[in-house]
């Protein structure tokens, strides 16, 4: 039996775990995201405290992690989260600690590519090939899998600064993001849920403009994704999207958006199975992190 360890690695919390060859979770441990040394001390901590307690240490770790990051083997700065506004975290290794700490390969990517890659593995894109995995909470962020693996590239998607259309007169709110204004994080993630309407989200009521509002904006770049990506399959998670009644207009508006040029039963026929709740609810990122971890254990003992 091999051993797997998890990490999710967040702005605001981590989330580590330990599972078995699938995903059963054997243990697991959360806390706040402070400095670097302080964070990834207990990181370790916690796994050489389970390495102790199995019949045989963790064969591979996989990391889902905020960023940006350098997901590039071959960088010198492979691991290291790059440019992140977050304080104290600029230029910060992740994957030498680890590696340093327990002399075994380890996987790291975005949170959201990591999620996406769980969920194809464990939740709701299996069996699929090419999928598009969203979250919209603090911030946004996509995952796409094409081909059965997650785009990289120059560096990695950011699919949450692209520019969306953004009327004014009617929403007059010029967005949060500190680099872009208005893109779509910057008019859709929480926090600008919070900004516009002065209260959070979650007290928002279900019947409240806010929410017509924030499936347009949702839609219009769902319209972008499937006419650039055409994903089979749409997974959107994050804290705004535990509004149930968001689903429903989201698919209503994307239909509305793309008027009839993507000719295809999965978004005609078949909407609600198209766009859809992660399988794995709250544990994708860090299950994520999981299938990396024996995503790689498989590579290296085939290399």
């Amino acid at each position: 039996m091999n051993y797997f360890g998890g990490i999710e690695a967040g702005g605001t919390k981590f989330v580590c775990v330990v599972t078995d060859e699938g995903k059963e979770v054997l243990a697991e441990t959360r806390f706040p995201t402070t400095t670097p040394k302080e964070t990834l001390g207990r990181v370790v901590q916690f796994f050489q405290e389970e390495n102790a307690r199995l019949p045989q240490p963790i064969s591979a770790i996989g990391v889902a992690c905020f960023g940006p990051l350098d997901p590039a083997p071959e960088s010198p700065t492979f691991g290291y989260i790059t440019t992140t506004p977050k304080p104290g975290w600029a230029n910060t290794p992740v994957v030498g600690p680890l590696r340093e700490a327990f002399g075994v390969p380890v996987a790291i990517d975005t949170d959201v590519n990591a999620a996406a890659v769980g969920e194809g593995v464990w939740g709701a894109a299996q069996g699929l090939s090419d999928f598009l995995y969203l979250t919209i909470g603090t911030g946004i962020g996509g995952g796409a899998v094409v081909n059965g693996r997650p785009v990289h590239g120059l560096i990695h998607p950011e699919m949450g600064h692209i520019r969306i259309p953004h009327d004014l007169a009617d929403d007059p709110f010029p967005g949060r993001c500190p680099y872009h204004g208005d893109c779509f994080e910057g008019l859709a993630c929480g926090p600008a849920l919070m900004e516009r309407w002065g209260v959070p989200a979650d007290q928002l009521p279900p019947d409240h403009p806010a929410w017509q509002l924030e499936a347009h904006y949702i839609a219009l770049a769902l319209q972008s994704f499937i006419c650039t990506l055409s994903p089979k399959r749409i997974i959107l998670g994050g804290g705004v999207m535990q509004q149930a009644q968001l689903f429903p207009m989201i698919r209503a508006e994307t239909i509305a958006l793309l008027r009839g040029y993507v000719q295809s039963p999965a978004i005609l026929e078949e909407i609600d199975r198209y766009i859809v709740p992660p399988g794995l609810g709250g544990r994708a990122g860090v299950l994520g992190g999981v299938a990396l971890a024996q995503a790689l254990f498989r590579e290296t003992r085939q290399a």
